[in-house]
């Protein structure tokens, strides 16, 4: 039963039976709640703090924010969750939209860039590495654990499109996840990828320009970049893609809108249907036939043998999936009951 405190004010206020809305204070399990209340009727959205945060990863330094629920009880430690996002994006973008439901609902969640992306700092910059995103996720968990607001033994992932494959996969080297949601998940091995991106001849091409890109570096420590997303350039690597070309959805400031080139290797050569040989526990994914790639999706569950509990979502596209509020509200639920289910 949820313990509810009620301030004065808002006693009077419903007895009086007053038809203007008035601001208050309550409780609810702890967790401070700013109110907008009519006559019986009231709003109710938790007090939160969101602090600019820093950590390392491999000796550079990452970029992250952290969103914690505001309570009454002295040094109240809560669950937590790192959220990370599509490939190529950034902490604003479809990661904040999820920490904001999570910490709603009374969870610390720590979005970060990763290494090379927004706000923080790497050698080769826009570079979609997965075994690097990997390292930076179980630094984001090293740096979570040691949060006073934490309680250490609930810490889970949640994972969004292209992170889906680098989460789990954290998930599976360490300890400190008690478990990990996957939503719209892009899991794909080289046999998937090479359909996705053309066939044979079209990766080939796409490593030998890694190969380049590479090569480069190694000479004059600049990166080939090219853009990631544009409604005009038909070399960009989404050309006219949904939301990544929306201003009003994740074309924002705070986007990189770029790539570089040398990525190809490690994604195309990327295994994400691995880890679920690996699983320690079971896992949350949250799908739909509409979305980018379900065939992974299917693909993971059947080798996770028991350990994949799937949720399919009925159109829904990938992008929807980002910052559609109903959607990111739903896909949020099912996360939040997954973490909290006693095992």
């Amino acid at each position: 039963m949820k313990k509810i405190l009620i301030s004065l004010p808002l006693m009077m206020f419903l007895f009086a039976g007053c038809k203007t809305p008035m601001k208050v204070k309550m409780e609810i399990d702890g967790i401070k709640q700013s109110c907008s209340t009519w006559f019986i009727f009231s709003i109710c959205k938790p007090s939160i703090k969101t602090k600019k945060v820093e950590f390392e990863s491999k000796g550079q330094k990452l970029v992250g924010t952290l969103y914690v629920p505001e309570s009454s009880k002295k040094n109240a430690k809560f669950p937590a969750v790192v959220v990370t996002g599509a490939w190529t994006t950034v902490k604003e973008q479809m990661p904040k939209n999820y920490a904001k439901e999570l910490v709603k609902k009374g969870l610390v969640v720590l979005t970060f860039d990763f290494r090379g992306w927004g706000e923080s700092k790497g050698e080769q910059k826009y570079l979609e590495d997965p075994e690097r995103k990997t390292q930076d996720i179980l630094s984001a968990i090293d740096y979570l654990a040691n949060r006073p607001e934490v309680d250490v033994g609930k810490i889970n992932g949640l994972g969004i499109c292209a992170s889906s494959g680098y989460m789990v996969e954290a998930y599976t080297r360490t300890d400190k996840l008690q478990s990990v949601a996957l939503i719209a998940p892009w899991l794909h091995n080289k046999k998937i990828a090479t359909q996705v991106y053309g066939g044979d001849q079209a990766v080939k091409k796409l490593l030998d320009s890694a190969k380049v890109a590479e090569q480069k570096f190694k000479k004059t420590a600049q990166p080939t970049v090219a853009v990631a997303a544009s409604v005009t350039d038909k070399n960009s690597i989404m050309y006219q893609a949904p939301y990544y070309t929306e201003t009003d959805r994740g074309l924002i400031q705070e986007y990189d809108n770029k790539f570089n080139v040398a990525s190809w290797k490690g994604w195309l050569n990327y295994n994400a249907l691995e880890s679920a040989k690996d699983l320690k526990g079971k896992i949350l994914l949250v799908s739909s036939e509409a979305m980018a790639l379900p065939q992974g999706a299917k693909e993971y569950e059947k080798m996770a043998k028991g350990k994949v509990k799937q949720v399919w979502l009925d159109d829904v596209t990938q992008f929807d999936f980002y910052d559609k509020k109903e959607i990111v509200s739903k896909a949020t639920d099912l996360a939040f009951n997954h973490f909290t289910k006693k095992k």
